[in-house]
């Protein structure tokens, strides 16, 4: 087997891992970063992406001759705002998921189109500059989002892998969902087509590494012609990682937020204000249920008992006190403390249950189970154990998990050079079956 190479950029590092045989990590590179806060609206400087993108890569060796590599891939945050003139210069800081000033663009959008936009997605922001009379609208020729930013600057590829692409305008079959395009030309006059990027599904062919590429990591020549698969969004490389793609299943990350990824077998019958509709990186349907808190409702507590123990000079490390207090929650023996962390990890999850309970009930949607992953989970089976008591659904932990986007940004580089033809959901199947992680 080849190696191959993801790249991911999340809100507070980037990380890239290498795969080789049986898809087992074999290197694996980060460089921490943060957001900034300019004129109001959360952003991360361009050449703060570049030189972190080059920081990350230099860590796995990728500069180093006789890498091996058959493909690449980039991931990163979704939705966002990223904005370019015929020129391709930046016509305002980029404006990342986080920002929230869109509510009027995102109420307008989703009563027009009768579907829900949420506040981060990019057709949001759009809008909502116009809105507020930007000057720099008219002068919109192309927009994308950071995976796609970073794939266009290494390949010349205006293009976004399908899963991407649906956090920021509506798709359906394979594109942009026409009624909609339509309805938003009437509205705004913009041709949403026009300015943003194609859309490619997981397995094909996405472009190849430049001379101009190799030269924006600062090394000319170095492996110019790679070939790359469709950027994604770190939503459907989750579900990669977690084995999360078949139909009546999905995925659930729990750590400082909450959301539960669920694979639909039909469309919604509605649209629903607190749930997203997205697509995996092969275009299926997913509702995705997302809350801003869940491990924070815990936490405070953990942090006060520790507190209190080091009044009588107990230094309890962090770990353990966090592993020992979850873990009491479902020991038999945990008396009036275990029913007291019981509750605190019953209420983190309780917004998801009432979430979710909106597609089972008001939809009808069957869920067999969910894959967990995130801090919820790290301290042994107490996240497990709460989890599917509260929701009412098997939760299952699984090795690959712990990987994390970056790793099934790797999956579906190696994916796009498959041989035999197999969906995307048997190709990772076959992984965590070769894997023992089942």
């Amino acid at each position: 087997m080849e190696r191959y190479l993801g790249l991911e950029l999340g809100s507070t590092r980037i990380k890239g891992v290498v795969i080789g045989e049986g898809f087992k990590a074999l290197r694996s590179g980060e460089f921490a970063w943060e957001n900034k806060l300019a004129d109001g609206l959360w952003t991360y400087g361009l050449e703060d992406v570049r030189q972190g993108v080059r920081a990350t890569l230099d860590g796995l060796g990728f500069f180093e001759p006789g890498q091996g590599l058959g493909a690449m891939g980039v991931s990163a945050m979704m939705h966002g705002y990223l904005a370019f003139d015929g020129e391709g210069k930046l016509l305002t800081p980029f404006r990342t998921w986080r920002n929230v000033n869109t509510g009027v663009a995102a109420a307008e959008l989703s009563r027009l189109f009768e579907f829900n936009v949420p506040l981060r997605w990019s057709v949001a922001h759009l809008y909502q500059a116009l809105l507020d009379r930007e000057p720099h609208v008219k002068d919109v020729a192309f927009m994308t989002t950071l995976a796609g930013y970073v794939h266009f600057r290494l390949t010349g590829e205006k293009t976004l892998g399908v899963g991407d692409a649906s956090g920021m305008f509506p798709v359906e079959g394979r594109g942009w969902n026409p009624t909609h395009v339509r309805k938003f030309r009437e509205l705004t006059g913009i041709d949403w087509p026009s300015i943003a990027p194609t859309i490619k599904f997981a397995g094909e062919p996405a472009g190849s590494l430049t001379e101009e590429g190799a030269g924006w990591l600062g090394h000319p020549g170095v492996h110019v012609g790679l070939k790359f698969c469709p950027p994604e969004g770190d939503a459907g490389t989750g579900m990669v990682a977690t084995d999360s793609l078949a139909k009546r299943g999905g995925n659930v990350s729990a750590g400082t937020s909450v959301f539960a990824m669920v694979v639909l077998e039909e469309p919604l019958g509605k649209p629903h204000p607190t749930v997203d509709v997205v697509t995996t990186p092969d275009g299926l349907d997913v509702a995705m249920v997302h809350f801003n808190e869940c491990s924070t409702r815990v936490d405070g507590w953990v942090n006060l008992f520790g507190e209190a123990l080091a009044l009588f000079g107990a230094d309890v490390p962090k770990d353990k006190l966090f592993g020992a207090l979850y873990e009491i929650a479902v020991d038999e023996r945990g008396g009036a403390l275990g029913a007291f962390m019981r509750e605190r990890l019953t209420d983190a999850v309780s917004d998801l249950r009432d979430g979710l309970r909106i597609l089972t009930e008001e939809e009808g949607v069957r869920i067999e189970s969910l894959t967990g992953h995130g801090g919820y989970f790290k301290s042994g089976s107490a996240g497990r154990i709460v989890m599917s008591e509260t929701l009412g659904i098997p939760i299952r932990l699984m090795a690959h998990s712990s990987e994390g986007g970056a790793w099934g940004m790797a999956v579906l580089a190696a994916f796009s050079g498959q041989k035999g033809g197999r969906s995307l959901e048997a190709y990772v199947n076959d992984i965590f079956d070769i894997g023992g992680s089942k």
